[in-house]
């Protein structure tokens, strides 16, 4: 009897989101009273977890498309790390072009972490597992007809039923290779088009400088507190000292003697010494590289905790390795990050930032190019 792929066992599986399966979730033929306040939220939905998985659920996989009207607002913000797309019908315009190339689009809900209430808006992040098969017309070409699984994190600000702003993150070089196509022709390919498109744009947005350093003055180190533990300063202090400092040694005081990191490009790591190599291999490539964090969110209580960080990693291309040759192109990568705590230190990793945009940056044209 052959085994069945991981695909296969993802679309047998129930959706699991914070400890529930889908079954405690509403339906329109089993509608939930409401378990939070959500002035302004459509009335079926009975808290935020829930709207954030079945609205996606509704928009996708029934294809609901329309929705995105009542739950966009009609100037949101899409960042991404190669593009920055905007208001809802680009929304649509972006939903219908997927649904097209992969048509039996599942997207399984793994995780959403989330703050906020009802009055100040609520910030969610939504860690997704995509399965697919690519039967039509993508951005990269002709249908392969290739099955794929694909990992996502998409970081939503909310406010009474819809979505204002929203970064997302997708592990595209996990999807490229999936679908057997030569990665650095695309993306060199690509990115030489998104410059003769972008030309004439009346702002020019580049990589700006490294602050990792301030003359000849060490990064500064995190004063960490003493007055018991305080997630933001764990995590602050937890990517200046490991990612801007480079004392990877520190790995070990942070997270547990055997974590697990799902990483992008569907690496897993496991154990300390194959997180600190993943760390090594990033900073070769991009030696005078910095990293800032831009916002965290957390549920749980105590020392177990499910944390959810949007940080920025920036740098030059100056190592040979994972992306090639060096190039001395800058770049600037966005990136989110679910950690999982047990006893307050990180059993559990799950990152993802797209490689294959990194690519097009790495490898994007001069301007006598174009």
């Amino acid at each position: 009897m052959t085994k069945p792929s991981e695909q296969e066992l993802l679309e047998r599986s129930q959706i699991m989101v914070n400890g529930r399966d889908i079954s405690s979730f509403s339906s329109p033929e089993r509608p939930l009273e409401r378990r939070q306040a959500l002035r302004g939220f459509d009335e079926d939905y009975p808290d935020f977890v829930d709207y954030i998985i079945r609205c996606t659920h509704k928009i996708w996989e029934e294809k609901a498309i329309g929705l995105i009207y009542t739950h966009y607002t009609h100037n949101c913000p899409i960042y991404m790390t190669d593009a920055t797309i905007y208001g809802r019908e680009a929304v649509v315009e972006g939903t219908l072009k997927t649904l097209a190339a992969f048509p039996d689009a599942r997207l399984h809900g793994d995780e959403v972490i989330w703050s906020g209430n009802e009055t100040d808006g609520f910030h969610s992040s939504h860690r997704i597992t995509w399965t697919a098969r690519n039967t039509g017309y993508s951005a990269y070409g002709a249908p392969t007809n290739k099955r794929i699984l694909r990992r996502g994190i998409a970081h939503c600000f909310v406010k009474e039923n819809r979505i204002a702003e929203e970064w997302l993150v997708r592990d595209e070089l996990a999807l490229v290779r999936q679908l057997g196509l030569p990665e650095i022709e695309l993306a060199k390919r690509l990115a030489k088009a998104d410059a003769i498109r972008n030309a004439n744009s009346p702002v020019q947005i580049g990589v700006p400088e490294i602050d990792r350093l301030q003359g000849q003055l060490p990064p500064k180190l995190p004063v960490r507190s003493n007055d018991g533990f305080d997630v933001t300063d764990f995590i602050y202090s937890m990517f200046q000292e490991i990612w801007n400092w480079r004392l990877l040694n520190r790995v070990h005081g942070y997270y547990t003697q055997s974590p697990t990191a799902f990483v992008s490009t569907a690496r897993k790591l496991e154990g300390i010494s194959a997180y600190q190599h993943f760390v090594l291999s990033l900073l070769a490539a991009f030696p005078d590289a910095g990293v800032s964090v831009d916002h965290i969110c957390y549920i749980g209580t105590g020392l177990n905790l499910k944390i959810a960080v949007r940080w920025t990693f920036q740098g030059t291309h100056l190592g040979t390795g994972w992306y090639g040759d060096a190039t001395g192109q800058r770049i600037k990568l966005m990136c989110i990050s679910h950690f999982e705590l047990e006893n307050g230190r990180v059993a559990q990793e799950y990152t993802v930032f797209d490689e294959f945009a990194l690519l097009k940056q790495i490898y994007a044209p001069a301007a006598g190019e174009l």
